[in-house]
C-alpha cells in the first residue's frame, strides 16, 4: 500500500515505524528539515519538505497514486484541508485526519461522507479520555480494550497474592466462575517474556495476564487473579486541557473529582462547563499543594499535561506522598518502557493508543478493531467473518480445522449479544466477529490473508 503521512511530529514517526515494517511504501511530509533526516536514517521512507496542505509538496510526495492519506499534524485545520485537496485533485482513496479540538469533533454532521471529505476521524484527546475512564472503572487493570461495540473487553492486570487462580493450573478458572459466566485467558507476560497459556500453565503472582470476556463477567475474572480492589471514589486531575476537562465531565456524576490547571483563564473557563467538579488554581508539581489536598487519600491522580517531565516528575511525587494509583500521560515511547517499571502504576502512551484506531482502516480482510499492544509487539484485532465454507478460510470451520499461522490466537466470537469463547471445537458462523490475539506481528498478514473472502464471493 502506499501511504503518504503529512506530519512527523510524534504521532507521525510512530505511525511511520509501526507501517515501514508491513511492506507499505511510507513517504512522510514535514517542514522540518532535521526532523526528516532523523527519521529517514532510522527507517526505510522517503521524506519530503514543505508545507503538509500544499498541493505541490504533496504532489512532490507522491499524492496523485497513493492508496491512503494520514494527516496528522499539528494543526486540525492544516490536516483537513489536507484531505479536501487529497479528495478533490487526486481523488485518494483514503483520507485519514487527525482532529484535535472539541469545536469541530462535537459537530458530528460536520464529519458526515456527504459533507467531508475526511473518511476517518481521528481525535487522539476522545481516545485518551476513554482509555483512562475504562481504567477507572476497572480498578486493578492496566488496560481495558472493548470490541464489539464493548460487549467484549480485553483486559490486562497484574496477578498478585490472593487472587484464587494465582498458584492454579487455567484449566481450574472454570471451577471458580459463577455459572453463566466464562473467560479466555489469551496471553501472560512473564518477566517481560511471553507465555503462551494453555490448561496446564499455572498463574504465577506478578504475571501480567491478558483475559477477554464478557464486559459483564470482567469483575468475576479479576477476582480469579487478584483481590478485589476497592471502588474509585476520590480523583485528581493534574491538566485542565481538553482530556482533563472531558474526562471530569465523564467521571464527575460518579465520583468526587479535582482538576488543578495552573492557567487561572483556563481555570474560569472549564469551571463554567462542569457542575460537579472542584477546580484549583495551581501547580501540580508542588508537593504543598498536593498535600493540602490529601493527596495521600486519593484513589486515582491522573496527570494530563502536555510535558513529559513534569507529567513524571508530578506522578512520582504523588506516588511518593501515598496516592494510591499514578495514572500519567507519557509521549516519549523511552520514558513510557521507564516509567512503567518503576513507581508509577500506569504510563499511558498517546501513540499507542492512537495508532490502533489508524490500523483498523490499513489492514485487509473485513477487520473491523485493532488495538495496538506491547508496545506495537502485538496486537488485538476483531475481524469479521464473511462468506461460506466454499468462499471463506474461517466461516464453517471449527477452530481446530482452520489454517492459523503461529503466533497468533483466537480467543473468542461475538454471534448477536453473545461472547462465544473459543475452544479447539468450536465453529465460526458467517457475521461473527471473531477476536484474535496476536503475539507476533510477523503473521499479521497471514492473519489478513485467513480472512479475506475468495474471488467468487458475492
Amino acid at each position: 500500500m502506499k501511504i503518504v503521512i503529512l506530519g512527523a511530529g510524534q504521532v507521525g514517526s510512530t505511525v511511520a515505524s509501526a507501517l515501514v515494517h508491513e511492506d507499505n511504501d511510507i513517504t512522510i511530509v514535514d517542514n522540518d528539515e532535521r526532523r526528516l533526516k532523523e527519521l529517514q536514517d532510522q527507517m526505510d521512507i522517503r521524506g519530503v519538505l514543505g508545507h503538509a496542505s500544499h498541493p505541490r509538496v504533496m504532489e512532490r510526495a507522491g499524492i496523485e497514486d497513493a492508496d491512503l492519506v494520514i494527516a496528522l499534524t499539528s494543526s486540525d485545520e492544516v490536516n483537513m484541508i489536507a484531505c479536501q485537496i487529497a479528495y478533490t485533485l487526486y481523488n485518494v482513496p483514503t483520507r485519514v485526519a487527525r482532529v484535535r479540538s472539541a469545536e469541530y469533533t462535537r459537530r458530528s454532521k460536520l464529519f458526515r461522507r456527504e459533507h467531508s471529505p475526511v473518511d476517518v476521524l481521528i481525535s487522539p484527546e476522545l481516545l485518551l479520555t476513554q482509555y483512562i475512564a475504562r481504567l477507572i472503572e476497572y480498578p486493578g487493570a492496566l488496560q481495558v480494550l472493548d470490541f464489539a461495540d464493548g460487549r467484549a473487553q480485553l483486559v490486562a492486570t497484574e496477578a498478585e497474592a490472593g487472587g484464587l487462580l494465582v498458584g492454579q493450573k487455567l484449566h481450574t478458572l472454570r471451577h471458580h466462575m459463577p455459572s453463566g459466566s466464562d473467560a479466555r485467558v489469551a496471553a501472560i507476560y512473564r518477566q517481560g517474556q511471553l507465555v503462551i497459556p494453555d490448561g496446564d500453565t499455572v498463574i504465577e503472582e506478578n504475571d501480567m495476564v491478558f483475559f477477554l470476556a464478557a464486559k459483564r463477567h470482567i469483575p468475576d475474572v479479576m477476582k480469579e487473579l487478584r483481590p478485589l480492589d476497592s471502588p474509585i471514589r476520590r480523583v485528581i486531575l493534574a491538566g485542565g486541557g481538553n482530556i482533563g476537562k472531558n474526562l471530569a465531565h465523564r467521571l464527575e456524576r460518579d465520583h468526587h473529582v479535582k482538576i488543578i490547571e495552573r492557567d487561572p483563564a483556563r481555570a474560569e473557563a472549564i469551571a463554567e462547563d462542569l457542575t460537579k467538579t472542584i477546580i484549583l488554581v495551581g501547580d501540580c508539581a508542588d508537593a504543598s499543594l498536593l498535600r493540602e489536598e490529601a493527596i495521600e487519600n486519593t484513589d486515582v491522580y491522573c496527570v494530563l499535561t502536555n510535558d513529559d517531565e513534569a507529567n513524571i516528575l508530578s506522578a512520582l511525587q504523588a506516588k511518593r506522598m501515598g496516592a494510591k494509583k499514578v495514572i500519567a500521560i507519557i509521549n516519549r515511547v523511552s520514558y513510557v518502557d521507564l516509567m512503567e517499571s518503576g513507581a508509577i502504576d500506569i504510563a499511558v502512551s498517546p501513540q499507542q493508543i492512537t495508532i490502533g484506531s489508524l490500523l483498523t482502516h490499513i489492514r485487509k480482510g473485513s477487520m473491523v478493531r485493532v488495538h495496538s499492544l506491547r508496545r506495537g509487539a502485538a496486537e488485538a484485532i476483531e475481524a469479521i467473518a464473511l462468506g461460506d465454507r466454499a468462499t471463506s478460510n474461517v466461516v464453517g470451520r471449527s477452530v481446530e480445522e482452520m489454517d492459523l499461522p503461529r503466533g497468533a490466537t483466537i480467543v473468542a466470537m461475538v454471534r448477536g449479544d453473545d461472547v462465544i469463547i473459543a475452544h479447539h471445537d468450536t465453529v465460526i458462523e458467517e457475521h461473527d466477529h471473531v477476536l484474535l490475539f496476536v503475539h507476533d506481528k510477523k503473521q499479521i498478514h497471514a492473519v489478513e490473508r485467513l480472512f479475506q473472502v475468495s474471488a467468487t464471493f458475492i
